[in-house]
């Protein structure tokens, strides 16, 4: 499910890449990716992208040419194709044997089907490549211990604040203990604003309650074997619903959550923390963008903050580990080793300096790093570099179709309709139909 907000700042944001014309190609010679490179030393590499005509789409077309004049028997052909259209037409090409090289990878479930059908290389990053892009965002797009996917930027999920807010309430710091979030709703509660707003109406930002309780609860091990045999029996997954049932005992969220959006009007989740109506709200690194179209001047909110998802206490997964996607590309079984060559490129530093700057995101490379500037996004980066592994939203990882029952399941739970068994039956239920 795409959750950035459908501005075109924020989808080139997501989608887009910012490139520059300096630099060289990391990694080694053969690069180890297979393919068919020309036999006069030459090769064409075809890129599919879905940004948005603007930044994102003139910047790719910057880096074919940038990459083109570094290596001038290496021609990048970039074809845009539209975000609606993108999985349709990817999947036609990739059972039809003409993919492009080079192409966008949703992960997850997806990238387990590619897998699975030997449609996609598996990728062996160089040690340079590794300290480029990181341990967490490597594990993000890797399967049986085997890298599937080049990570570009990443969106850690966590609670977004208000400090202003905070202050009012009494609250000296962020809150890394369930107990501690606990003891700041009240404190919110008693200056009359919602503690936590969150969207209901549109499930899945619900949902994200339950993924992050399950990423505490649960080890790595089990969510990752779970993306294969779509099973939820181990404990962990009962054990994560009865933390958020524990959780909603202190109303936690603002009245009408259930009916309430994420993205849109000021009544949303992200608009009534844009109007110091709601003190926080759980969400992914596209959301400073969405708060700042909705608050009343339309300008980002001057006292936003973040802090990661608080430790729950004899979870079994590691505390310090993060929810949220990495943008990354893939390569098709039949890409070159030129292909692999163009994607170290796009992690070496000053290519990642110039994406960050020109789309306001997270680079994976933390060489890059020192280019962001807002302190929620410094804050988000210095979790996320901290963390022992990073996973991918549960409906993307576990597919459409366990993860739309899943996340109705959690909604059941927030309505007083469901139990925290009944998101794991539900779950295994969907599973089980395929």
């Amino acid at each position: 499910m795409t959750r950035k907000i459908r501005s075109a700042t924020a989808v080139a944001v997501g989608l887009g890449l910012a490139l520059v014309a300096t630099g060289c190609a990391g990694g080694s010679d053969d690069g180890g990716s297979g393919g068919g490179g020309s036999s006069d030393g030459k090769a064409t590499v075809t890129v599919w992208e879905n940004a948005s005509p603007g930044p994102g789409a003139e910047f790719w077309k910057s880096a074919a040419a940038a990459y083109h004049k570094l290596h001038p028997n290496v021609t990048i052909k970039i074809q845009y194709v539209q975000n609606e259209d993108f999985d349709g037409k990817l999947q036609t090409a990739l059972n039809s044997n003409s993919a492009p090289d080079v192409f966008l990878q949703r992960g997850g479930g997806k990238m387990q089907a590619m897998v699975d059908a030997g449609q996609i290389q598996a990728l062996n990053l160089t040690d340079t490549d590794k300290t480029n892009v990181g341990p967490a965002a490597i594990a993000g797009d890797s399967i049986d211990g085997k890298v599937y996917a080049m990570p570009l930027d990443t969106a850690p999920e966590g609670i977004y604040y208000s400090k202003d807010l905070f202050k009012q309430a009494g609250i000296a710091a962020p809150p890394t203990t369930m107990d501690e979030l606990k003891a700041d709703v009240a404190k919110l509660k008693a200056i009359n604003v919602s503690p936590i707003a969150v969207g209901a109406k549109d499930a899945w930002p619900a949902a994200h309650w339950y993924y992050n309780f399950a990423l505490r609860e649960c080890s790595q091990d089990t969510m990752n074997k779970a993306a294969k045999s779509l099973k939820f029996d181990d404990p962990c997954w009962t054990k994560a619903g009865d933390d958020l049932s524990t959780f909603l005992k202190v109303s936690p969220f603002q009245k009408g959550f259930l009916t309430a959006s994420a993205q849109q009007g000021a009544g949303s989740s992200a608009g009534l923390l844009a109007n110091h109506k709601a003190a926080m709200e759980l969400m992914g690194n596209w959301d400073p963008g969405v708060i700042g179209s909705l608050t009343p001047d339309q300008k980002p909110l001057p006292d936003l903050g973040w802090f990661p998802f608080p430790a729950v206490p004899g979870g079994q997964g590691d505390p310090s580990a993060m929810m949220g996607g990495s943008g990354g590309y893939s390569l098709s079984k039949n890409a070159p080793k030129e292909a692999l060559q163009f994607l170290q490129w796009l992690v070496t530093k000053e290519q990642q300096e110039a994406y960050a700057k020109a789309f306001f995101t997270i680079p994976v490379n933390k060489e890059a790093q020192g280019v962001v500037t807002d302190t929620y996004n410094i804050s988000a980066l210095q979790a996320f570099n901290k963390a022992a592994y990073s996973m991918q939203f549960l409906d993307t990882m576990y597919g459409q179709n366990v993860g739309n029952a899943m996340n109705t399941a959690v909604v059941n739970l927030l309505a007083g309709k469901g139990t925290s068994a009944d998101i794991v039956k539900d779950t295994n239920s969907a599973a089980e139909k395929g």
